[in-house]
């Protein structure tokens, strides 16, 4: 990193920090334990101390196995007090449905067990989240869910992008840095088609499987009675050539698809969608 963009970094996680200052005393993180997240829990233990901050992350069918350890780790890291909550937005018909708004309806759950949490300790706490700037870019009913709770997103409010955020996580040294976004289990499920936590729980052991294979970032998109998986673009090849893609491919078969077939188009991040006349 140049001079020049090292004294830039430092001025935006200044602001950051005094933005985080600005929102009170104390501070609740919906830590899911992306890179995003992790940066504001960092951040906001920076500028209000270690003792005003915890972290809660959220547990339901939609979020993968094994992401919990990787939260818990990062928490530790950084010496903040974690805990995690149960919620039930797959219990919502209007999330189970599965439409356009099922984000709105995931957030509005999320963020109203984090409420009830602030309320029944200590009322000032605010509730931080970790959306940035190029969230705006796609589709995203659960940053409305969250204007609607009160929920603070610093790097939304400050206009800082992805790229800045990785950037910040590596200077602040966190574990997190480099980890692929990661979309909850609900986002692989074609719209219109219901989400049940058996769904759910087939997609999660379905990418599992692909990524034992040595791939990161796996997809496996539920499109009823077929599925598709997905490496990124560059890695396509690799996964067609890997011996042991057949078996793999016959596995994720046998989980209830009667179709599972390579995407060669790859790994395709979600696009913008138009905003419904009412939310």
């Amino acid at each position: 990193m140049s001079a020049v963009a090292e004294r830039a970094q430092v001025a935006v996680i200044r602001d950051l920090e005094d933005r985080i200052r600005g929102y009170g005393d104390r501070a609740l993180v919906a830590f899911s334990g992306g890179v995003d997240s992790s940066v504001v829990l960092a951040l906001a233990a920076r500028a209000l101390g270690l003792d005003r901050i915890e972290a809660v992350t959220a547990i339901s069918p939609s979020y993968p196995a094994g992401e919990l350890e990787v939260a818990a780790r990062t928490a530790s890291d950084l010496g903040i007090s974690h805990r995690s909550v149960r919620t039930h937005e797959v219990e919502r018909d209007a999330y189970a449905r599965n439409d356009e708004l099922r984000c709105y309806h995931c957030k509005a759950e999320l963020y109203g067990v984090l409420g009830r949490l602030v309320r029944s300790a200590i009322p000032d706490t605010a509730v931080l989240a970790g959306a940035n700037a190029g969230d705006l870019d796609e589709f995203r009913p659960g940053i409305w869910a969250g204007e609607r709770a009160g929920i603070r997103n610093p790097l939304l409010e400050a206009s800082v992008g992805k790229a800045t955020v990785r950037s910040i996580a590596r200077t602040l040294g966190l574990r997190v840095s480099d980890k692929p976004a990661l979309a909850c289990l609900s986002s692989r499920v074609e719209l219109g088609i219901r989400i049940s936590p058996g769904l759910l729980a087939r997609i999660d052991e379905a990418e599992a499987i692909v990524r034992a294979l040595g791939f990161e970032v796996v997809r496996v998109r539920h499109r009823g009675a077929s599925a598709t998986v997905e490496v990124p673009a560059g890695e396509i090849d690799r996964l067609l050539a890997h011996p042991e893609r057949d078996a793999a491919l016959r596995a994720l078969a046998a989980l209830g698809w009667a179709e599972v077939a390579v995407d060669p188009n790859g790994y395709r991040a979600g696009g913008a969608t138009p905003r419904p006349a009412d939310a």
